[in-house]
């Protein structure tokens, strides 16, 4: 049997993110071959994935960065079975190493993320490793991107919880961009403005509001101009431009902006969260 030397144990670590002792068989059942050893918890990897396909992720990490130049954000989120595995210290390493190639590669979507380069292989592949390591599922669930003049990313203590804003103008106060990345995150608008409103959810809520009111008793010639109004405060309360701003509810968000620069106002943004 081949010598298995612990500077070996360590390489095969770094590049796998396996176990010490999990590493040191590796080796020692392909007697030394590096790449065999690889394959080895490659293979492993990919058979408890297997079995725990069915398994639910719903735990992880959300995490959201940009570039040094604040041109351009992504946010993506690691799901893990149990929040036991989101807390790890190599799997919160391993979703910031998939975040840090994202911000540099600039993927196109989810599919193009995983198929990208880490440490030797595709990322998806690299996850799949990682599901050997831990036992459980581990899924790459989420990535969006935003490019923009200026683009902030917020991350809610605990990482269940992130934003990524873009802006039409730079150089402003970094904590107006910080204030309406927590705004998003704190009142969940649905779209940037009413006139970005999907028609299928307008149609909705219309008639949700036509429903709430038949049910109140109100006459049918009523229902329409009742639920007219009813979306108008749905506008006001769930588009980010129209709602209060959380720490002055005398303002808009829109006035908020505009009182930093006429030309200032979002292009865009994401916000993802778990479990809250």
């Amino acid at each position: 049997m081949a010598e298995i030397s612990a500077a070996d144990v360590a390489k095969l670590r770094r590049v796998t993110l396996a176990g010490m002792m999990d590493c040191k068989k590796a080796l020692e059942e392909s007697e030394g071959n590096f790449d065999k050893a690889i394959e080895i918890i490659r293979k492993k990897g990919q058979a408890v994935a297997n079995k725990r396909a069915d398994r639910e992720a719903t735990e992880g990490a959300v995490l959201s960065k940009v570039t040094a130049d604040g041109k351009f954000g992504a946010i993506i989120t690691l799901n893990s079975e149990t929040d036991f595995v989101a807390k790890n210290a190599d799997f919160l390493a391993l979703a910031n190493k998939i975040l840090e190639i994202a911000i540099t590669k600039k993927p196109a979507d989810l599919d193009a993320l995983k198929s990208l380069s880490m440490d030797g292989g595709k990322i998806g592949d690299k996850i799949i490793e990682y599901v050997g390591i831990i036992g459980e599922k581990i899924e790459l669930a989420y990535y969006e991107k935003i490019e923009a003049a200026h683009v902030h990313a917020y991350i809610h203590p605990g990482s269940k919880l992130a934003t990524l804003v873009g802006f039409t103008k730079d150089g402003i106060d970094i904590q107006v961009y910080k204030d309406i990345a927590m705004q998003i995150a704190a009142m969940n608008p649905v779209a940037i403005d009413k006139d970005f409103v999907s028609p299928a959810m307008i149609a909705q809520e219309i008639e949700i509001g036509k429903e709430q009111a038949r049910r109140d008793g109100k006459p049918e010639d009523m229902l329409e101009k009742i639920a007219q109004g009813k979306l108008t405060k749905f506008f006001k309360e769930s588009t980010l431009l129209n709602q209060e701003f959380i720490k002055d509810n005398k303002m808009t968000i829109r006035q908020y902006l505009q009182s930093f620069s006429k030309d200032l106002t979002v292009t865009d943004f994401k916000r993802f969260s778990l479990n809250l």
